[in-house]
């Protein structure tokens, strides 16, 4: 039978006893008093005039009060003194901030959303990042609970990587922290970081603040007993650390502790820290659902008065305190008056620093198989300072202007062709690292990365955990400590559940204003096979991408492209979905001569395949191939019919290539628009909300009158692929299909 659990659950309180260790004394002699005590004050401080003043009078939107945790985050801050340490925070995160360099100005003006605040009013004030300033780098924060833990471990295997593998000996020491609450414990991305730091022995401290409550819900909801430690206790590979946040000589022996043992390799630390909320989730939440004894239980662990009695009067006199608690009352004062006075961001800027300048995107005049050239479309790029090669200057610039140079003319498939391409990058660049399930020994479930551990190694090219949450995360980490990762997702259907993690790491470089940026090139096959279809490994799904904020989306069609578009994504600045067809894998109609080490193909470069001037077809992917077999089939009908008597048209077809979704070619659409007249656009993905949807929409907008027809497209129906092929016949465009829409529209 269902129980509902107790109004104070057992989190609220700390644990009865804590694992033994070393005499804290010595690292309670070590620590910067009165630095710790400005940040709780400063930290108190600012919440009280958010809570009191700026929230009622409409400046601050949303506030989050960090009180009673304040203590724990700013001993922890301390001890990350290390270059090269990061750290993952959370909404209630400030006091933390406070000692990796942030000014009480900056975090007001965060959250009035000013101009001057860290991420230039994108995003909510307490959503933080902040590059080195003296200490750790603050890695960029998701609003989404749990989404911190991953990308931290990424950061712990980049420290690994760049302190074994590259041989950077000033990386070696570094940890990654990632601070969470008890509600953040129920998540898969709490539950992938930590089998990902076990079982791969990783320096990675997590930090979690159990306050009892995930805004009204109780511990007992997340964790069986309401303490996660306790849970753990016999995590293979993990020290578990338990303990009372509000102790400061308890708190910074375990901090200490939990610090030493990631240093020194010997793997990762949970640390599970107990703290009272003393507010409401955030300024909109009072609470009802605690009784009276639960608050007042909070209230007398508040850390504050408790901090207070272990330095006064023993390492601090009382007068030194009040002279403490004055000046941080007036710092914040002066704090909040020049926030208040930042102006607000211009709306002219609202929209840029989505993309980096120099993310692939084709430079003016550039063209490419008789296309015209595209607008630039980078806008209002910031020199990122984390994240990807371009910080340090060791990445690897694509020739744009490089045509093909094939070794020898033999034509191969594409899955060889990007495994060619994979493997000269692998050489050229000693930061890129493979990994996803089965990329390493096995090479592959379709043989693309067959041999290359053998060759580059298992630090370079290695298997991971069945987590799609995890292989992201981890990615993203990986380029926020400048590497290249190149993660595979097995199937389109499988990316499902690390959309958290792909959104995000989309949005990095707009909602840190271009600081931050995360540069990961997710490989992933697409779309039918020739053998069969079915649910879970047919999905094209290419429209959902494109929707995706701040991700390059693309499809090639055949080997050479494959190359091109690889090579410029790996050596780009930008996140990048670099969707392979399985169809086009060993597909003959794919193979092109491997195009040599240096070819790259700008983005946003339509390739016209087929020349023509009575009809414009767009298309990508493998319905390029069916396109041309279409038009090919209309010329065989005229041909056989004499030319265009008995009322078959002479089939003189423009097929467009586009070979990227974002950004598209639509100087090269609208041109050939213009000349013809008429317009297709094939696509396997769904017709309902589908990419032809956005072109159909800028051709109707842009060459309206040039139009003799109406726009016309051709997609899947609006259901999933099936397993049967006679039933796939009915889902995905058949070449009869195509050819009849040809037909109608040349004879329209």
């Amino acid at each position: 039978m269902f129980t509902a659990p107790p109004s104070a659950p057992p989190s609220a309180a700390p644990p009865s006893s804590v694992p033994a260790g070393p005499d804290r004394s010595a690292a309670v002699d070590r620590v910067d008093w009165p630095a710790v005590a400005r940040t709780v004050l400063t930290s108190r401080a600012i919440d009280a005039v958010e809570e009191r003043e700026l929230a009622p009078s409409g400046l601050v939107k949303y506030q989050f009060s960090a009180r009673g945790h304040e203590l724990a985050q700013a001993l922890l801050g301390l001890w990350l003194d290390h270059p090269h340490d990061a750290a993952t925070v959370y909404y209630r995160s400030r006091p933390f901030m406070l000692t990796a360099g942030l000014e009480p100005e900056e975090a007001m003006a965060a959250t009035m959303a000013r101009a001057g605040s860290p991420s230039g009013g994108r995003d909510i004030g307490v959503v933080f990042s902040l590059p080195p300033r003296g200490r750790q780098t603050v890695l960029p924060m998701s609003g989404d609970v749990g989404a911190q833990y991953t990308p931290a471990v990424g950061w712990a295997h980049g420290i690994r990587y760049r302190s074994e593998i590259l041989g950077e000996a000033e990386w070696s020491g570094a940890i990654a922290v990632v601070l969470g609450g008890d509600g953040s414990c129920a998540t898969p991305g709490f539950w992938a970081a930590l089998n990902m730091a076990a079982t791969g022995r990783l320096p990675l401290l997590m930090l979690i603040e159990d306050n009892g409550y995930a805004i009204s819900v109780p511990s007992t909801f997340q964790t069986p007993g309401a303490n996660i430690a306790s849970n753990l206790a016999g995590y293979e590979g993990v020290l578990i650390l338990d303990g009372d946040g509000t102790d400061p000589a308890l708190a910074a022996g375990l901090i200490d502790r939990a610090v030493a043992h990631v240093r020194s390799g010997a793997g990762p630390c949970l640390l599970r820290l107990a703290v009272p909320r003393l507010c409401g989730h955030s300024i909109q939440d009072n609470q009802s659902y605690k009784d009276d004894a639960t608050r007042q239980a909070e209230e007398a662990r508040d850390p504050l008065p408790r901090l207070k009695a272990f330095l006064v009067p023993s390492r601090l006199d009382a007068s030194a305190w009040d002279d403490l608690v004055s000046r941080v009352e007036t710092d914040v004062a002066a704090a909040r008056l020049r926030a208040e006075a930042q102006p607000d961001g211009d709306p002219a800027t609202a929209a840029t620093r989505v993309f980096s300048s120099v993310g692939g995107i084709r430079r003016a005049g550039a063209a490419s198989n008789g296309s015209l050239p595209a607008p630039e479309t980078a806008d209002g790029d910031i020199e990122q300072v984390v994240g990807g090669t371009r910080p340090e200057g060791v990445g690897l610039t694509a020739d744009w202007a490089t045509s093909p140079q094939p070794p020898e003319p033999v034509r191969i498939n594409m899955v060889d062709a990007i495994r060619l391409a994979l493997e000269a990058e692998l050489t050229a660049q000693p930061r890129l690292v493979v990994f996803g399930e089965d990329v390493g020994v096995k090479g592959g479930v379709h043989g693309l990365t067959r041999d290359m551990q053998l060759k580059y190694g298992p630090a370079r090219v290695f298997d991971t955990a069945l987590t799609e949450e995890g292989i992201i995360g981890r990615a993203v980490g990986l380029a926020y400590a400048g590497l290249v990762p190149v993660p595979e997702i097995q199937f389109r259907k499988y990316a499902d559940p690390a959309t958290e993690q792909l959104n995000d790491c989309g949005t990095v470089r707009w909602r840190t204003n271009g600081r931050f940026a995360a540069p990961i090139i997710v490989r992933m096959p697409v779309g039918f096979s020739p053998a069969t279809g079915d649910p879970w490994h047919s999905i094209s799904g290419e429209s959902v991408f494109a929707h995706s904020f701040g991700w390059r989306v693309v499809m090639p069609s055949n080997a050479e492209d494959a190359v091109g578009l690889l090579r410029t994504a790996l050596r780009g600045d930008d996140p990048v979905y670099f969707l392979e067809h399985r169809a086009l894998y060993f597909g003959a109609q794919a193979r092109r001569p491997y195009p040599g080490d240096d070819y790259a193909i700008p983005f946003g470069v339509a390739n016209r395949v087929r020349a023509g001037d009575d009809l414009t077809v767009v298309t990508w992917g493998a319905m390029v191939h069916r396109c041309l077999e279409a038009a090919e089939a209309l010329d065989r009908e005229a041909e056989s019919a004499g030319g265009d008597r008995h009322g078959v048209p002479k089939a003189s077809v423009d097929i467009l290539d586009l070979r990227t979704i974002v950004p598209w070619d639509r100087a090269a659409v609208l041109e050939s628009v213009r000349r013809t007249g008429r317009c297709l656009i094939v696509h396997e993905d769904n017709l309902t909300a589908g990419f032809g949807g956005e072109i159909a929409a800028v051709v109707a907008q842009e060459a309206f009158d040039a139009l003799d027809a109406p726009v016309v497209r051709v997609g899947a129906p609006d259901c999933p692929v099936p397993y049967s092929l006679a039933l796939m016949e009915g889902v995905v465009p058949t070449v009869g299909e195509i050819a009849g829409r040809m037909r109608g529209l040349l004879g329209f």
